[in-house]
Formats: structure tokens, C-alpha cells, sequence
């Protein structure tokens, strides 16, 4: 894995740390029940700190936090470039209309689904993938917040029925949506597999609104994504979705379908 800036800085922190505590890697290792091979891996940035391992360091050593700021500093630099920019347009809107036609949306996704997606789909293998994971699922802390954007998403029905990491990982996943349904501020639509030919199907896009000035959208593609400014867009975007929402069925009817169909993965 190619080292990054924040990675070698959460190395020499954690060094200093557990160095100031006068611990050793098998000390520390021994108080955070992970083994002392993984502290050093860390260390010596051959593997990358995962979530528990991190907050079990910043209270061992009592960090403060730093290591847990670090970490969170890393995922944003794993993110693919082109990708940064969206990832802040989105954790700072009041609102987000997403549309996706053939997987669940990153948003909206469990960490066994998407390691599968990244399994199938994606060049990355080992740390770099699992790095790609833990940035799609620390992404979900922004509907988690106080005071949450209104996410609207519409799926299409294929959507439930693509066996993404096998019935297991679908069963979770799609009982996972149903649960993050139910929050006051996500509203889910499915459209039904009944439905012929319409606008979404040209390709999964977000219309995001931020707290001022225009909405700007997204699009992804096999390449890289693209941020989508220009009003007239952004405007035909915001026209495609508004007739996507309409193919779709409601936000109670959807719930049902999709508790169905994640019992039917068994």
C-alpha cells in the first residue's frame, strides 16, 4: 500500500503516545486486546488503523482524541480524488435526492455489502480496499448528526434482487435500509419491476442542496465521477429526478417491499 501523509502521521502519533507511556507494543497491545504484530503493522504503516483498534489507542493513551482526528483525516485522503470534493458538498447539505438504479446507495450501505461491491467491482485489493470501505461507511455519519440532511432516494426494484455478496449480506442489507428508513429525515421509494422504459435509467446521479446558493448534482461513471454546477444541468437533472420519484412507490409501500424481499433472501 503506497503510504499516505495522514498515515505516517497517525504512525509517528501513536508511536509517541504509547513512547510517552513508557509501553511497549506488547504492553499496549495486551490493554487494547489486539496483538502486539498488529501495533507494530501500525507503526510501521503496513496496515491501517481501523476503527476500534483507533479508539481503544486514544484511551489507552489517553489521546484525546488525536488519533481518532487522524484517522478521520486518512479516510477523506483514501477517497479518490475526483471524489473529495462531492464528499464535502454532501456532508454539508440540507438536503440530497438520490437516485440509483442497479446498487444500494453509499449512504445507505452496510460494510459487508459494500466490501462485496469493492470485492466484484473495483482493481483494490487488501488494506486499499478495506481503506475504500471504512471512508464509504464513516460517510454515513452525516445522517446520524443532529441535525441531518433530508435524504430522498430512489431505488430501482432490480436493486433488491441483485444477490450482492450472497443472501446473507442482502437479507442484512436490505433489513438495514428498512431500519435507516424509518429515521424522521429518509425518505426511500422503490420503483417497481412492473415499470418499462424511463428517465433514471440512463444512470444513478445526486441532486444535493446546500444551506446557500444553487444545487449541484453528481454522476458517476466507470472512469471517475463528475460534479454537475451549470444550472441548466443541474435544472434537467433535478427534471429526471422528479420523474424518476414519480415512476416510484411510496415511502410507506416501499418499506414493505423491501422488509419482503430481505425475508425472501434466506
Amino acid at each position: 500500500m503506497d503510504r499516505m501523509p495522514m498515515l505516517e502521521l497517525f504512525a509517528g502519533e501513536l508511536r509517541r503516545l504509547r513512547t510517552k507511556a513508557g509501553l511497549s507494543q506488547e504492553s499496549l497491545g495486551e490493554q487494547i486486546s489486539y496483538s502486539a504484530s498488529l501495533v507494530a503493522s501500525v507503526e510501521q504503516c503496513r496496515r491501517a488503523p481501523r476503527e476500534e483498534f483507533t479508539v481503544r489507542c486514544d484511551d489507552a493513551l489517553h489521546g484525546e482524541g488525536l488519533l481518532v482526528r487522524i484517522r478521520e483525516a486518512i479516510l477523506k485522503e483514501s477517497l479518490m480524488p475526483w471524489f473529495r470534493e462531492w464528499v464535502t458538498i454532501e456532508q454539508e447539505a440540507s438536503a440530497l435526492c438520490s437516485f440509483e438504479p442497479l446498487v444500494v446507495p453509499g449512504l445507505l450501505q452496510t460494510e459487508e455489502y459494500a466490501r462485496a461491491l469493492h470485492e466484484g467491482a473495483s482493481q483494490l485489493v487488501g488494506d486499499a480496499m478495506e481503506q475504500q470501505v471504512a471512508a464509504r461507511i464513516a460517510r454515513q455519519k452525516v445522517l446520524a448528526r443532529p441535525n441531518p440532511p433530508l435524504l430522498v432516494a430512489v431505488l430501482d426494484h432490480t436493486v433488491l434482487e441483485r444477490p450482492i455478496g450472497g443472501p446473507k449480506v442482502m437479507q442484512e442489507q436490505l433489513r438495514h435500509l428498512v431500519e435507516v428508513g424509518r429515521r424522521t429525515r429518509v425518505h426511500l421509494h422503490v420503483v417497481p419491476n412492473g415499470v418499462g422504459a424511463y428517465p433514471g435509467l440512463n444512470g444513478a446521479f445526486v441532486v444535493a442542496t446546500p444551506p446557500e446558493g444553487d444545487d449541484i448534482a453528481y454522476l458517476d461513471n466507470q472512469l471517475h465521477g463528475t460534479i454537475v454546477e451549470r444550472t441548466t444541468d443541474v435544472n434537467l437533472l433535478r427534471q429526471n429526478w422528479e420523474s424518476v420519484r414519480a415512476e416510484a412507490l411510496p415511502h410507506g409501500a416501499t418499506l414493505k417491499m423491501i422488509s419482503e424481499a430481505a425475508e425472501a433472501w434466506t
